[in-house]
């Protein structure tokens, strides 16, 4: 069976176009330049600035502003308002979104949030940290879990928790009524804490797997070289 759906969610697919426009030398040069300002660019001065002429620095620019890189305002470059002021000049400036690609992927963000929630109820609560973080990334992935339900296919319950789960990194791949994770999407940490980290995971998939209203799933770790500790079956 297959472990994901092609119309599911990617890290990879929504930052891949984005960063690719990059790879033109002409608009990473027009990037920087509008980055580096200290306030938002006109295309005239982002052409100046890297010496392209005006109609091939709009070109780029404008690919920018599509891929998600950079913003556009329109601003009066004069300061005067009213009849006889001109017209708003176009602006150029960063974007606020962000772009973070790895191969295999990574979501530190992810563990991150977890562990900061863990930290502020940990010290509100007066309770003991490696409790609440367990509870808190089982919230988290219920959460995640009940957000995904309406939008995943209804293929099965461990079909479900696979495409849920593939968005954050963790590449599902089911056997045998059996669900691996071939990827840890928090890698680098897991080496250094790997009790700690392959708790939280557990955590994070159960709740999920909650969160789906898949309660024939049994979430369990499994440690395995080469591949997340977490792995899911379906109840006999």
């Amino acid at each position: 069976m297959p472990a994901s759906h092609p119309d599911a969610p990617d890290a990879l697919d929504e930052n891949a176009s984005g960063l690719a426009a990059l790879a033109d030398p002409v608009r990473r040069s027009l990037y920087r330049f509008v980055v580096g300002a200290q306030e938002p660019v006109s295309r005239e001065q982002a052409a100046e600035g890297v010496a392209v002429p005006a109609h091939t620095a709009k070109f780029h620019l404008d690919r920018l502003v599509d891929e998600g890189l950079l913003d556009v305002l329109f601003r009066r470059l004069t300061g005067r308002s009213g009849p006889g002021a001109g017209r708003p000049a176009k602006l150029y400036r960063r974007a606020e979104r962000e772009f973070s690609l790895s191969l295999p992927q990574r979501n530190y963000d992810l563990l991150s949030e977890i562990l900061a929630r863990a930290v502020d109820e940990a010290v509100a609560e007066d309770a003991p940290m490696a409790e609440v973080a367990s509870r808190v990334a089982r919230d988290q992935g219920r959460s995640f879990g009940a957000d995904a339900a309406g939008k995943v296919p209804d293929d099965g319950c461990l079909e479900r928790l696979a495409v849920s789960l593939r968005p954050h990194g963790y590449e599902p791949r089911i056997e045998d009524e059996r669900m691996v994770l071939e990827n840890c999407p928090f890698d680098k940490v897991a080496r250094d804490h790997t009790e700690l980290v392959c708790g939280l995971n557990l955590d994070f998939v159960d709740g999920v797997a909650d969160g789906l209203g898949c309660d024939d799933l049994r979430v369990t770790l499994e440690p395995s070289p080469g591949r997340c500790c977490v792995s899911a079956r379906r109840e006999s």
